[in-house]
């Protein structure tokens, strides 16, 4: 069933299971008291369980802070930032500024299109492998046909966030999951072929999420707020100095390549 029938089978009513409000009583929260039931929940824990209607384990919810916190980097620079900081150069709202450097996050070469293609590589790469397939020709005819993301990073392809939380993964125990073995095996293999394909950001947190069992809409809703920490720093510095003062150009930086100088007409400028 579709069009104006089906329409009509959810006019006037909103058919959900995952809460309600009740004004001056309570909030259901995917069917438990949010302020009775939830109360002892952790931020991140409740955003996933919105989510997924699961709740992860406490050592997951701990790596997950710690992708997010090692991804805040308050840096006007970076292309998100930028757009807050703009934001607070140009006295607009915190939010408007915020909500607008969140927005450009879904980038899709370095920012959250690149992480759900990520994901999808390495799901599709488990699922492959397990049911036969070559697992190095797999990876090689991918990188042919189209870019695998998560690998290769520009100004320099060493990515100082792997380290640290991979190190945090190890001591929660949750770095022997077979879609991070895949992440640095498909590393492995890029290499010899394309010596600036590091495995980058990307693929390690979309590996260790995937490894939680989480899908890739799943995961690009999770990471939404990854980069947002670094945000508020960037909107608030720059609203502090003048007006106009972040990533002013003059005309001396424009490089400039359309027609030359040519005359005015005195005609047109009486005009």
């Amino acid at each position: 069933m579709n069009g104006p029938q089906l329409l009509q089978q959810h006019a006037g009513k909103l058919a959900t299971t995952v809460g309600a409000c009740y004004p001056g009583s309570h909030a259901i929260f995917r069917g438990q008291d949010l302020h009775r039931d939830l109360q002892s929940l952790d931020w991140v824990d409740l955003y996933v369980y919105g989510i997924t209607g699961r709740r992860l384990s406490a050592a997951q919810i701990e790596l997950l802070h710690a992708i997010w916190v090692n991804t805040s980097y308050p840096d006007a620079r970076l292309w998100n930032n930028r757009v807050a900081a703009l934001a607070g150069t140009t006295r607009s709202s915190a939010n408007l500024g915020v909500v607008a450097g969140l927005a450009l996050s879904e980038a899709q070469v370095y920012g959250g299109l690149a992480g759900m293609r990520a994901i999808s590589f390495l799901q599709m790469a488990v699922r492959r492998v397990a049911a036969g397939e070559d697992f190095e020709q797999l990876v090689l005819a991918e990188a042919r046909a189209r870019r695998i993301y998560g690998y290769g990073r520009p100004i320099n392809s060493t990515d100082e966030r792997i380290p640290v939380v991979l190190g945090i993964a190890r001591r929660l125990g949750l770095d022997g999951g077979e879609h991070l073995r895949i992440a640095f095996d498909t590393e492995k293999v890029l290499l010899p072929h394309y010596s600036q394909l590091r495995m980058n950001y990307a693929a390690l947190h979309a590996a260790l999420i995937a490894d939680m069992g989480l899908s890739a809409r799943e995961y690009q809703l999770l990471r939404i707020p990854t980069f947002m920490a670094g945000m508020p720093p960037c909107q608030v510095e720059a609203a502090g100095k003048p007006p106009g003062a972040i990533f002013p150009t003059p005309v001396s930086g424009v490089a400039y390549a359309g027609m030359a100088p040519r005359p005015w007409p005195e005609a047109a400028a009486e005009k």
